[in-house]
């Protein structure tokens, strides 16, 4: 038995921001392999397809609580964006349960939600009632939108014309403008340039606030350990190991067999 409760409303005497319980997702997908010509002769009008199941999260409890910038590493495919796709909730959850309590805002993929055929100034209105905000507020942060994501006259250029950068500096303007109780943002940080990843950290510390919970997915080490005030390590869709930044951070380094340096710490 699996659920997902959300609440749209707490006060700020509500601790818990996300509840996530004995939390299980699995899924099939297919797989897709160039068969040899005797495996296709064999399998003729048998219509047979491979399939797997990918135990994506297996009986993660996690609580989040209003004050914390939780930072979430793991290798690819440890089931870091999994995770963050069901407390969006983008996807059901298998088994478990998973409350969330206020609102929330997420940057889970450049330009997710977005319309390619449409300008910018119009995936700002889109992306805005998407993110629950009415047409009045997006007609009133819509300035400040632009002018975070430095897009200039792009604004009104179709978004099939932006560079990686365009998009990603656009998404994390409307989502962070959205000033919500619940910030997930999952790797889109570490894209654009770094004038504007430097911009983005920044108002990543300005939304830190006792009274909301941000969820930071990224390889940037370095950067974890400056924002956040917790980190969740994540292995084969298991929780290994969560607390002090630092700590976690040097396990999972230690792990990888890694070193220390710069280089690594920001690019890993």
């Amino acid at each position: 038995m699996s659920s997902l409760s959300v609440s749209n409303s707490h006060s700020k005497s509500n601790e818990v921001a996300v509840s996530v319980q004995h939390l299980g997702l699995t899924y099939t997908t297919a797989i897709d392999r160039r068969p040899t010509l005797k495996a296709r002769v064999k399998s003729l009008g048998r219509g047979t397809k491979q399939t797997r199941t990918v135990h994506a999260l297996n009986d993660v409890n996690l609580d989040i609580a209003y004050g914390q910038v939780l930072g979430v590493i793991g290798t690819n495919g440890a089931g870091k964006s999994s995770l963050m796709r069901v407390i969006a909730g983008i996807l059901p959850p298998t088994k478990g349960r998973v409350e969330v309590f206020g609102s929330v805002s997420t940057l889970l993929a450049l330009g997710v939600g977005f319309n390619p055929a449409m300008s910018g100034r119009a995936n700002v209105h889109l992306g805005g009632l998407a993110a629950g905000m009415s047409r009045k507020e997006i007609e009133y942060h819509f300035d400040e939108i632009a002018e975070f994501a430095e897009l200039g006259d792009a604004i009104d250029a179709p978004m099939r014309t932006y560079s990686s950068g365009m998009y990603a500096r656009l998404a994390f303007s409307v989502a962070a403008t959205v000033q919500p109780d619940i910030l997930i943002v999952d790797e889109a940080l570490s894209t654009g340039d770094a004038a504007f990843k430097e911009k983005s950290f920044n108002k990543i510390k300005e939304l830190r606030s006792e009274d909301r919970a941000l969820i930071l997915v990224s390889h940037a080490m370095a950067t974890l350990k400056e924002i956040c005030n917790d980190v969740a390590w994540l292995h084969k869709g298991a929780l290994v190991q969560r607390g002090n930044p630092s700590v976690v951070v040097d396990a999972y380094q230690e792990f990888l067999h890694l070193g220390k340096s710069a280089v690594i710490d920001e690019d890993l």
